[in-house]
């Protein structure tokens, strides 16, 4: 390139061309080639989930939550393997509006039970994911720096990927294979208050609800659909100034559960308040969460709950499979496509859509046209 600055009538400026740019790319990168992981047979996984191997336990959660045939049947074969070696945990939902200092709280929670009861954690969150890309950050990580670091801590996130309220699809399964790999204590933490929390409910042993003071009206707070679930709840962040209005809260929750008829546990929820990122307040906390084992172990609750889970999650997949198999039938993409045509050209009612794309389906499955 030509630089009129070194032009003769400039005396005394001269400019260099430097040096040429280099590719982005790396000249090595196209001899460099991927060491390519072999895959595991189902007794491989079994034997490795079984000795607390935590590659192993990793890859099999990760063969859980794949969408390909071949992994699905993979993965069922693996989960009913464990099955008889699980179910001997303590399961932990924690749910929260968005900003409660839930990762926070189960970091400070984790390092607590760990310290005073030993054996091993692990905690499923479940992270929020993009509707538009399917993406999502997985960053609870970095919000449970001492977990992370804790040989006996497990801590999966998974993308919530769509599923009902942010619940990953897999939860479930997932929590077989860590109890079969030696994990006693298991925390599953959603998005945030919305219809996660059904979900969720349906897969632990104890819900807690954790809130903060000072986010405007504290009666907001009270929804009677989360607050029924709640077997405990939690007003997080009462430090500094913020400690009167965590009282304050907590006596606002309190008056609104002698409202609620007794749960089903005969245990009525208690309202604690706590800082987690100071770690005051995590003992009772948890003296709160063990008493209530205590009680629902004595009265037959918790084996009842379990029982009444399993059947759930039965259902649950049958509802899932229907709809996979649905939306697969050969053809099926095509008529739903017409179909949403003439329902938004005002040609057929919902109902009647519906009806005759069922029809379709079970003629399908008939073999017949």
């Amino acid at each position: 390139m030509e630089h009129p600055e070194n032009d003769k009538t400039y005396k005394g400026l001269k400019v260099n061309d430097g040096v040429a740019s280099l590719g982005t790319v790396n000249p090595y990168l196209s001899t460099f080639k991927r060491k390519r992981v072999r895959d595991l047979s189902a007794d491989e996984y079994v034997a490795g989930i079984l000795r607390g191997d935590v590659t192993v336990l990793s890859r099999a959660v990760t063969l859980v939550e794949s969408v390909r045939p071949e992994h699905q049947a993979l993965a069922r074969e693996v989960v009913e393997r464990c099955l008889p070696h699980s179910g001997n945990s303590l399961r932990v939902g924690i749910t929260g509006v968005p900003g409660a200092g839930k990762s926070t709280a189960i970091d400070s929670f984790g390092m607590h039970v760990l310290e005073r009861c030993g054996g091993k954690l692990a905690v499923l969150a479940v992270d929020p994911s993009s509707e538009r890309s399917k993406g999502s950050i997985l960053g609870d990580k970095t919000r449970m720096e001492r977990l992370s670091a804790h040989k006996d801590a497990f801590i999966r996130p998974s993308a919530s990927a769509g599923s009902l309220g942010g619940v990953a699809r897999k939860t479930r399964e997932t929590i077989v294979l860590c109890e079969a790999a030696g994990y006693d204590k298991i925390f599953v933490e959603t998005v945030g208050v919305g219809q996660s929390e059904t979900a969720v409910y349906s897969m632990v042993d104890f819900f807690l609800l954790v809130q903060i003071a000072g986010a405007g009206d504290e009666l907001q707070g009270i929804k009677r659909g989360i607050m029924e679930m709640a077997d405990g709840i939690v007003i997080n962040k009462a430090d500094g100034n913020n400690a009167d209005e965590a009282r304050r809260a907590a006596m606002h929750y309190r008056n609104a559960l002698h409202l609620f008829p007794m749960p089903a546990s005969g245990v009525r929820p208690e309202v604690l308040t706590c800082s987690a990122f100071y770690d005051l307040g995590i003992k009772e906390v948890w003296d709160m969460i063990f008493g209530y084992f205590d009680k629902v172990k004595a009265n037959g609750i918790f084996e009842e709950r379990r029982h009444g889970q399993a059947k759930y999650w039965m259902y649950e997949t049958i509802d899932e499979q229907l709809r996979m198999d649905f939306r697969n039938t050969n053809g099926m993409e095509e008529l739903l496509t017409r179909y949403e045509q003439l329902l938004l050209a005002g040609k057929v009612t919902s109902f009647a859509a519906a009806a005759h794309l069922l029809e379709y389906y079970n003629n399908s499955k008939n073999g017949s046209k």
